[in-house]
């Protein structure tokens, strides 16, 4: 059946779950069934909600209310209900039910019809590698620290030591905005001059993400402007945006950048074991779905730190095999050298090591934070532990001091 099938879960006595599916997929389309006469019955079937199955788990019982147990129920949408975008989309299948008690929605699953409408990333892993010559190995990403209050020559600074490491990408913090000390425009031209310079002294290669912000109206303008004056990518916290904002700026013909999606103000709607929108599904398959080059997330293992069944999903959803091109997992958060072995293992090559503190941090500054990362993935890569790669490298070796 043409349309969207949605994966919820919820907590109810047993037995009772049958009545409360038939009242999901009829309150969320047609309103009633039983009720109508059989013309009208006709009229609407192909505009009618289908409950495709329910499996209750009874061992799984509710952590307040012991005469609660856990349940799945699958529902199908049909897509004559709704126009193919994603806010019609979730509008239709967790809209008024998402206010409707402890009901999470889980997944969703779109038919191969409505899947076409949407085109995805516009670059992917891919298209990504391809314009940085990075194959066979995770990419390694660090970020600006401490450049609010800071003017540009601060931040080209930075830029500058975290390149000549041989970093292969560099954001902006997501909370950097528009302000007179870093304009935007200026952090693009400035960064280019950098990297430029920084290519021509050592060969390496490495992309910008400059931070999309403002009033919505206002991001097409911006993200053509960024274009024109030659950004390698563009970051945008897509969560306090929208995903058909996401989607927007991917498929424009005029900006065509990679869009780094930063998942700023998400747990707003994934953090609840009981409510909102499924880690794996809004970070995962629809930022995928809505055109994410780059997906970040906090990884399991650091400080803002997701548990690790959901963390390893959301990377999968981003990964496996669709319609649409595959979106880089980038898990992020507590990043440092001792945990590539970690993170090599749980996301493959096909991922992105992002750091922070992991290459501030270092004692040897950012140059020496990034050829640690490096050491880390080459010795990963050649099947060398971490100890033994560290006794011929320096860098390595200090940072597994300092965090283990």
């Amino acid at each position: 059946m043409s349309g969207v099938s949605a994966l919820y879960q919820l907590y109810g006595k047993p037995g009772s779950f049958e009545k409360k599916a038939d009242g999901i997929a009829l309150g969320l389309t047609i309103g009633s069934w039983t009720d109508l006469p059989l013309l009208e019955q006709e009229q609407l079937k192909k505009h009618k909600g289908l409950v495709v199955s329910i499996i209750e788990f009874e061992h799984i019982l509710h952590p307040q209310k012991s005469d609660q147990i856990k349940a799945e129920i699958k529902i199908n949408y049909p897509s004559a209900n709704f126009s193919a975008d994603l806010p019609a989309i979730l509008t239709t299948v967790f809209g008024k039910l998402s206010l409707d008690g402890e009901v999470k929605l889980l997944d969703l699953e779109f038919s191969p019809e409505l899947l076409a409408k949407f085109p995805g990333p516009r670059f992917g892993i891919d298209s990504i590698r391809d314009q940085l010559g990075v194959y066979n190995r995770p990419l390694i990403m660090s970020i600006f620290k401490g450049v609010i209050g800071r003017d540009i020559h601060y931040l080209a600074e930075q830029l500058r030591h975290q390149a000549l490491g041989g970093i292969d990408l560099v954001k902006d913090d997501e909370i950097l905005f528009e302000n007179p000390l870093t304009p935007f425009e200026k952090r693009i031209t400035t960064a280019q001059e950098v990297l430029r310079q920084v290519y021509e002294e050592t060969g390496n290669r490495t992309m910008y993400a400059v931070n999309l912000s403002g009033r919505t109206s206002e991001l097409k303008a911006k993200a053509q402007k960024a274009k024109e004056l030659g950004a390698d990518a563009i970051l945008l916290n897509v969560h306090a945006y929208g995903l058909d904002v996401l989607q927007e700026l991917s498929e424009d013909n005029n900006i065509q950048l990679p869009i780094m999606a930063h998942p700023a103000y998400s747990g707003a709607f994934t953090s609840s074991p009981f409510y909102g929108v499924a880690t794996p599904l809004l970070l995962g398959k629809l930022t995928r779905y809505a055109g994410a080059d780059f997906s970040l997330f906090p990884s399991p293992y650091g400080s803002v730190a997701l548990e690790k069944t959901t963390a390893l999903s959301l990377g999968e959803e981003l990964t496996k095999a669709s319609a649409v091109k595959r979106t880089f997992p980038v898990p992020s958060a507590g990043i440092h050298p001792g945990l590539v072995p970690l993170l090599m293992a749980d996301y493959g090559i096909d991922s992105i090591i992002n750091a922070g503190g992991g290459v501030h941090g270092h004692p040897k500054g950012a140059i020496g934070g990034v050829l640690a990362f490096k050491q880390a993935v080459a010795a990963v890569l050649e099947e060398v532990p971490l100890a033994e790669a560290a006794e011929q490298h320096a860098e390595l070796k200090i940072a597994l001091e300092l965090w283990g």
